[in-house]
């Protein structure tokens, strides 16, 4: 099997990424050549060249040019490109804004927790596209950690099933930001939005495709197509899934409190 390559957290240095990201002193210059530059200020440059140009733009160069100074001056407050998407990322979750929960049902609180999420990738689109196997371990995302095992919390179940019914739920929602991405981003390359595509598509396809030879295909696809006035949604493929996920969590969670 080969991996798909993908930019992902935990690829630095882990001693000096944790401390930077904790903000430990002996990992936070006090003297350097730019003392006008703070790895506040780096990776404040580095989210603003991510929003507005994607995460491939983001370059210990570009991210100089961004700030004015010379490129050898950011590694005085950042290693690297590796230690700084974890910082980026941590930062985005430390300003992600936590709604209180308590005392809503368990749906609401993951539907909450969904949508928190849904916001984040929407306001930086190059973090859904980031693999999280080792997660950053800053401030921001155990505080988002432990705001989002809230919504789980007194359900009945262990520790361990808390842990993957979160990590299923969010999979959930980056998964589906990526998906919504990839759709924004074809109909801003073709010049055509869904619609357009599909008016444009579907002569050629009734002409070439035999409702007899695909019966179910043809049936299936022509009908969410009419309803979608799309191949794709993603508006319906985020509320039906969620559906789905909280569906099944409500079987695990009815299953452990008859026990």
């Amino acid at each position: 099997m080969f991996p798909i390559p993908s930019p992902r957290t935990g690829a630095g240095d882990p001693a000096r990424t944790l401390r930077l990201l904790w903000r430990d002193p002996a990992a936070v210059p006090r003297h350097g050549p730019s003392q006008q530059l703070s790895v506040e200020r780096v990776v404040a440059a580095a989210t603003a060249l991510a929003d507005a140009e994607g995460l491939e733009s983001v370059t210990m160069r570009r991210v100089a040019q961004h700030l004015g100074v010379a490129a050898m001056s950011l590694y005085t407050y950042v290693p690297g490109k590796a230690e700084l998407l974890d910082l980026m990322l941590d930062a985005a979750y430390l300003r992600m804004p936590r709604a209180s929960t308590t005392g809503q049902p368990w749906r609401q609180r993951l539907i909450t927790i969904a949508a928190e999420n849904r916001a984040l990738f929407q306001a930086h689109p190059w973090a859904a596209a980031i693999s999280t196997v080792r997660p950053p371990l800053g401030p921001g995302q155990m505080a988002k950690y432990e705001h989002e095992l809230t919504a789980l919390d007194g359900l009945g179940l262990d520790d361990i099933q808390m842990d993957a019914a979160l990590t299923h739920l969010l999979g959930f929602v980056q998964a589906w930001a990526r998906a919504a991405a990839a759709a924004d981003a074809d109909a801003a390359e073709g010049g055509l939005d869904d619609e357009q595509w599909w008016a444009a598509n579907a002569p050629v396809l009734a002409s070439v495709l035999d409702p007899e030879a695909y019966p179910l295909a043809v049936r299936v696809g022509s009908a969410a197509g009419t309803a979608h006035r799309a191949a794709y949604s993603p508006a319906h493929a985020y509320e039906f899934g969620l559906q789905v996920i909280l569906d099944g969590f409500g079987v695990l969670v009815g299953d452990r409190r008859v026990r």
